[in-house]
């Protein structure tokens, strides 16, 4: 009674306008949690994303897989082998719709057969007789396509204006919207419109009436919305991404391509199919020449390298056993060219002596003083010092000449013009582009196992390998082994890392499929993508091991007769 006594007159007695008000967004406020009861959403959400809002229908036998797309009036008609996903495009496509009378479809590219959807006056599943005719078989496909009703359409457009409202309720920050904050505001506001219109001020009175009103009516769109703020943007993210065929993953994990998509992608699958062969292992290797067939150049003395008239060969360049690469001058330390010095002033003093001995006994023959024979002998000794007179000399100024060993191509130049050498540098390297070997390491494996082996380069490059032989000495804990190339590609080189893939071991039971089918999913164990419907791949963890260089075993994993992505599984494994 106390607090009455202080009440302004006639405020508590239009208080009941403002519990009305308070009681009103009580009410919206429970039977919002009713409005979301259940799990519609979800399975809401499970059909859209798991099709698309374009009609569609699908059919499949042992030869074909069809699925065919109504947009814009026209039904477009995706024709590929069920086995291989690959577009059919030498058929010809009969097309009975219901009742109606087959029509011909008009091929387009890349095996696509489009035609005129006709207009049918009822709704609902209708059956669609596809008849195909082409090379590699002919046969009758029979689907079902749902066509959407009147009511359908009409609820798409109403449920369209759900994301509108909610953009702006979104654009309200949520401490503001609360229910709780909206049923006091309510409540005050409602206080004061009866104070207000008790007072006889009419204008505060509708004023504040109006504002209170308006609150009540966000109360209820917030109330009616769900009371959740991600609520009504998860709505309309999910109805965005059912008015497309655009990839997705669906929430049991697969994965939804449409046709189109897979046409884009040129995702191919093959049946699997178990074989029993042998695994193989895989070894790190590296290119190198073929021991008879590659060469070095290297100077025996030393010196300056003095270049041809066409000068220094440049890497690449191909030469033959014999031809001269360079020239190298000499050079000879002072102590050889001190005794060189000394050598030939000790011959050029005999050789002075010898010509004057010689003059004079000449004389003394003419009067047969002396016998011929003596003037013999020392035109002899002079004859001989000259010559060696003359290979001192050559010593000193004649350049040694460098040739090829071998035929082939220069893969390494490591010479200037005017550049000083010492002895055995490595100048050029010789090597034929048809003889290379790949050298690799063994590590616990029997070398002489080994069997069918290929190599793989950087770039995916896959090589025949003949095995020569193998070392019986270790080397870094392991077996040297050597294989030959048989067919080189003309970017090898020396040098060049490579992965070497031999058949080794016990054979095995398994579904051999490409390197490529084997991805890695995001908790990085190995999968691959199985073709389970014609619009949708179902990921499967494998359990594999090396075949070769462009194959794998799936030893466990995927059973005989499923389709397995072989080409573009790494693209598919790339859809959120």
């Amino acid at each position: 009674m106390f607090l009455f006594r202080f009440w302004p007159p006639g405020l508590f007695h239009n208080a009941r306008i403002a519990a009305l008000c308070c009681l009103a967004g009580i009410f919206l406020s429970l039977s919002a949690p009713f409005a979301h009861e259940g799990h519609e959403d979800d399975d809401a959400t499970r059909s859209a994303l798991a099709s698309s809002t374009y009609p569609r229908v699908t059919a499949q036998s042992e030869l074909y897989e069809l699925v065919g797309i109504v947009r814009s009036e026209r039904l477009s008609i995706y024709l590929d082998h069920f086995a291989t996903n690959e577009p059919v495009a030498d058929a010809k496509v009969k097309v009975a719709i219901g009742d109606t009378e087959p029509v011909d479809a008009e091929p387009t590219e890349n095996g696509i057969y489009t035609m005129s959807f006709p207009r049918l006056a009822r709704t609902g599943s209708v059956e669609v007789v596809f008849s195909v005719t082409a090379t590699s078989g002919d046969d009758l496909l029979v689907g079902s396509l749902t066509l959407p009703s009147d009511t359908e359409l009409t609820d798409a457009a109403a449920s369209s204006i759900g994301p509108v409202s909610s953009i702006w309720i979104a654009s309200i920050p949520w401490p503001i919207r609360h229910p709780i904050v909206l049923i006091l505001t309510t409540f005050g506001l409602g206080v004061l419109f009866g104070h207000f219109h008790h007072r006889g001020r009419f204008v505060p009175a509708v004023t504040t009436g109006t504002v209170a009103a308006g609150i009540l009516v966000i109360f209820a769109v917030v109330a009616l919305s769900g009371n959740d703020p991600d609520r009504s943007g998860s709505a309309a993210r999910t109805m965005g991404a059912a008015m497309s065929d655009a990839p997705r993953r669906l929430p049991d994990g697969t994965a939804f391509v449409a046709k189109p998509t897979q046409r884009l992608l040129e995702v191919r699958t093959a049946a699997a199919k178990r074989e029993t062969v042998r695994p193989a292992v895989n070894l790190i290797g590296r290119v190198i020449g073929d021991p008879n067939r590659t060469s070095v150049v290297q100077s025996v003395h030393g010196g300056r390298v003095i270049p041809l008239e066409g000068g220094i060969p440049r890497i690449g360049q191909s030469v033959s056993k014999g031809d001269v690469l360079v020239k190298v001058d000499p050079y000879l330390p002072l102590a050889d060219r001190t005794t060189i010095s000394e050598k030939a002033s000790e011959i050029e003093q005999l050789i002075a002596v010898a010509e004057t001995k010689l003059r004079r006994l000449r004389l003394l023959a003419e009067g047969n003083a002396v016998p011929k024979s003596q003037v013999t002998d020392i035109e002899a000794e002079l004859a001989g010092l000259r010559l060696r007179r003359e290979a001192i000399r050559n010593t000193r100024t004649e350049p040694e000449l460098l040739r090829a060993p071998t035929d082939g191509v220069i893969a390494v130049a490591k010479v200037v013009p005017g550049q000083v050498v010492q002895p055995q540098d490595m100048l050029f390297q010789v090597v034929d582009p048809k003889a290379f070997w790949v050298e690799a390491l063994v590590y616990g494996i029997d070398a002489t196992s080994l069997d069918d082996a290929t190599a793989v380069a950087t770039g995916g490059q896959t090589m025949r390998l003949a095995f020569q032989g193998f070392s019986r000495a270790l080397q870094q804990h392991a077996s040297l082994v050597q294989f030959a190339v048989s067919e080189p590609p003309a970017d090898l080189s020396i040098g060049q890392p490579v992965t070497v893939v031999a058949k080794s071991g016990v054979p095995v039971t398994g579904i051999v499929v490409p390197r490529d089918a084997v991805v890695r999913s995001a908790n990085g164990e190995a999968i691959v993508w199985l073709h389970v419907e014609a619009e949708r791949f179902e990921p499967r963890p494998v359990r594999t091991q090396p075949f070769d260089a462009t194959r794998v075993v799936v030893a466990a994993g995927v059973s005989e007769g499923e389709r397995v992505v072989t080409h573009g599984a790494d693209l598919v494994n790339q859809i959120r």
